[in-house]
């Protein structure tokens, strides 16, 4: 009786720490768990008149390289712009200060993502709480927009029609009328 119950109990505590395993690998996999922590770096603002799909957590790049991530994303009521909260990596010290942002897609149906290109400026650099302005921002292309703006074109296309008369069809003519 004893050794079925010791049985049962190690088969409990090994089902737990299965169930345990699988819990923290999924949240391992999704990206859940940095919700979890605060992202150490450096926060920086950037507007845009359109963020597209860009959702919290999406990736900042340099150069195809991940510096950082989309930590907020709230609405302007002034001038109705999306600012986009990014974290960047306390290492990266001179993104300089007319860097542009731009939103891309990875593949054509991938997640939306930031991407930066450094301005000329050597002599100032980003630093924490500064924006950059809608002017410095290239909007996300969303493909639906796209798609409606291309087929609206194809409609008001006029068949084309080219001045000249159709050419007379041929007529048999009888002998003897």
């Amino acid at each position: 009786m004893i050794k079925m119950r010791t049985v049962e109990i190690t088969v409990g505590l090994f089902l737990i720490a299965g169930i345990l395993s699988l819990l923290m690998l999924s949240l391992q996999v999704s990206g859940l768990s940095h919700f979890l922590r605060e992202e150490p770096g450096y926060k920086i603002k950037a507007d845009f008149a359109n963020i597209g799909g860009l959702k919290i957590r999406g990736r900042v790049t340099l150069a195809g390289v991940v510096i950082g991530r989309v930590s907020h994303i709230e609405l302007e009521p002034q001038s109705f712009n999306a600012t986009v909260t990014l974290t960047i990596n306390p290492k990266v010290t001179y993104l300089p200060l007319d860097t542009r942002a731009s939103i891309q897609t990875a593949g054509l149906l991938g997640d939306n993502y930031i991407s930066l290109t450094p301005g000329f400026d050597q002599h100032a650099f980003l630093k924490e709480g500064d924006v950059i302005p809608a002017e410095n921002t290239d909007s996300a292309i969303v493909l639906e927009n796209l798609v409606s703006q291309f087929l609206a074109g194809q409609a008001s296309k006029e068949p084309p029609s080219s001045g000249a008369a159709a050419p007379p069809s041929p007529v048999k003519r009888e002998k003897g009328n």
